[in-house]
């Protein structure tokens, strides 16, 4: 009796996104905020709520805070996450919405969460 065997793997959430591409996107402590934000979400919310969240995170709402950091998330932040699948933007609702590919990066934000002060 033979058992035939499948050379196939199963893809897990993991196997996404290139280990690069997760340590990228984490790097950043404002990014890493917005998608631990986002991991909690469901559905889109505002830029204005995510952005407001994240400078809470800083410690420092003020109005200038909030526009630096919404200057950085329009320009780099949020490119950064749409070009690597996690996120959705939609620019005329001015909503950000997590997609299912963003699971990948749950396990190691977990992680850096636990090690951040």
């Amino acid at each position: 009796m033979t058992t035939e065997t499948s050379n196939a793997e199963s893809r897990t959430g993991t196997d996404s996104l290139p280990a690069n591409t997760i340590f990228e996107l984490l790097l950043d402590d404002q990014r890493r905020d917005a998608l631990y934000y986002l991991s909690g979400k469901v559905g889109a919310v505002a830029l204005e709520d995510l952005v407001a969240q994240v400078a809470l995170r800083d410690g420092e709402a003020s109005g200038t805070r909030v526009d630096a950091i919404t200057a950085g998330f329009r320009h780099n932040h949020l490119p950064k996450l749409i070009d690597a699948a996690v996120v959705r933007y939609d620019t005329d609702a001015g909503t950000v919405e997590r997609r299912p590919e963003a699971a990948a990066l749950d396990p190691f934000l977990q992680l850096a969460r636990r090690y951040e002060p």
